[in-house]
């Protein structure tokens, strides 16, 4: 399902439910602003560390954050990017959740008056019941978010077929978002157009997973050999 407002949005993006721009039908449901509820981001920490295998909560917290930092900013992404501003507003959004719990989509229920102060107003409120839940600083969440915001843009930017368009809007949005939000970056390999990430999502520290192609803990001339091979599957 997909309200109304969001509907339009939706409409305009090939692969829409795929980016999360669709709430799946019978799909756990909760307010945004439960994200911003230091206790229940606690419980939902402690839950998922039944599911991955560690109690470490900075690496649960970061993780989940990872997830949920790309679900939030993308119907505020998805409405500039076809020029029907939505909310970012977490009072005018709601998340759906698969078993984890872990969020895959959002859906705004209002348009946008200031996109920028919306997302910075959403992402600070957030971040900071993550922190509290996480016991860690705000800083390496802000570079989540500001990973999350670029690389949805190029996902968005993709499934509307104008990837350098769409991605030109990053650098316009994190400067009117403000500090302590790093500038998203993007990195040209071959004919494709990675993120270039500022923050490491801890994935690798959780039991049984792997260090991410584009991690930035990599060494530089690894991870360019592996974003070029990358890019001649895409």
């Amino acid at each position: 399902m997909v309200g109304r407002v969001q509907a339009v949005v939706a409409a305009r993006v090939p692969g829409a439910a795929a980016l999360g721009l669709v709430l799946p039908p019978g799909a756990d449901v909760v307010p945004a602003t439960a994200l911003a509820d230091p206790v229940w981001t606690a419980e939902v920490l402690s839950a998922r560390a039944r599911w991955q295998g560690t109690g470490d909560r900075r690496v649960l917290a970061t993780v989940w954050w990872y997830s949920a930092s790309t679900v939030l900013v993308t119907p505020s992404l998805a409405g500039l990017v076809t020029g029907r501003p939505l909310s970012a507003r977490l009072g005018d959004t709601t998340v759906a959740l698969a078993a984890g719990p872990l969020p895959i989509a959002a859906e705004s229920a209002a348009p946008a008056t200031d996109p920028a102060a919306e997302l910075r107003e959403a992402l600070a409120a957030v971040i900071a019941a993550v922190a509290g839940a996480g016991r860690m600083r705000e800083r390496p969440l802000w570079a989540i978010a500001t990973d999350s915001l670029a690389n949805q843009l190029l996902a968005l930017g993709r499934a509307v077929g104008n990837v350098p368009a769409v991605t030109s809007l990053a650098g316009p949005l994190a400067a009117g978002i403000g500090a302590p939000l790093p500038a998203p970056r993007y990195v040209d390999v071959g004919r494709a157009r990675f993120t270039r990430r500022a923050s490491c999502c801890l994935l690798v520290e959780v039991p049984g997973q792997a260090m991410c192609t584009s991690c930035p803990r990599r060494p530089p001339a690894e991870r360019r050999l592996l974003l070029e091979r990358a890019a001649t599957w895409s």
